[in-house]
């Protein structure tokens, strides 16, 4: 479990105090960038250890970061974020990466391995129902076999090199995730205004 090797050990805070909207950040592993793509749109960010349970926690949005390795290893993760999913209160959820992966079977889909993974800052994914074409950055070796997705559950981007799933989203719920890195340091930000879209969505 190469996440439980990455993920921080305790509970880290940013802007803690500052009476602003919190989100929690399930920490797989989580690439500095995103946390700075919280900060930039004014929220409080709670990090918690990927196997955390922060159900019982204050906040107002779940944030699932990124992170190596299998996802299959995240049972405890998974069973958290289904938990959340469940739950009385609907609050927006947005994942990166692992996250989408650990989103995708907490919903019930499957992942599987993928031959060669997507290792570059120039691929190419499209938004479902739409025309629109964005260039990312990705890092990955598995994929969320969108023939699994359970009802009320869509493919919201999908890889225009492979057909691969790029994303998901709840056709009701503020539940969505992209495989691909929107925050991409050092990449395109084609697609950063999904943090702005979810911050909206708090």
């Amino acid at each position: 479990n190469y996440v439980a090797r990455v993920s921080c050990k305790e509970i880290v805070r940013y802007n803690e105090g500052k009476g602003l909207k919190k989100v929690v950040l399930v920490d797989c592993g989580v690439k500095n960038n995103i946390i700075r793509c919280l900060l930039r749109r004014g929220v409080e960010v709670i990090r918690v250890p990927w196997n955390y349970d922060f159900n019982d926690l204050e906040f107002d949005g779940l944030f699932l970061a990124n992170g190596p390795g299998d996802p299959d290893t995240c049972v405890e993760a998974v069973e958290n974020i289904r938990k959340f999913l469940a739950g009385p209160k609907v609050r927006p959820c947005m994942g990166i990466c692992m996250g989408n992966q650990l989103l995708s079977k907490a919903a019930g889909a499957s992942i599987y391995k993928l031959k060669y993974g997507h290792r570059s800052h120039n691929q190419p994914v499209r938004m479902c129902g739409s025309d629109k074409c964005f260039i990312t950055s990705q890092n990955h070796g598995f994929a969320v076999d969108s023939d699994t997705l359970p009802s009320q559950w869509v493919p919201y981007f999908i890889n225009m090199n492979d057909g691969t799933n790029e994303g998901i989203r709840h056709i009701r719920k503020p539940f969505c995730s992209a495989q691909f890195h929107p925050e991409a340091s050092s990449g395109p930000v084609d697609t950063e205004f999904l943090f702005d879209e979810f911050i909206a969505s708090l």
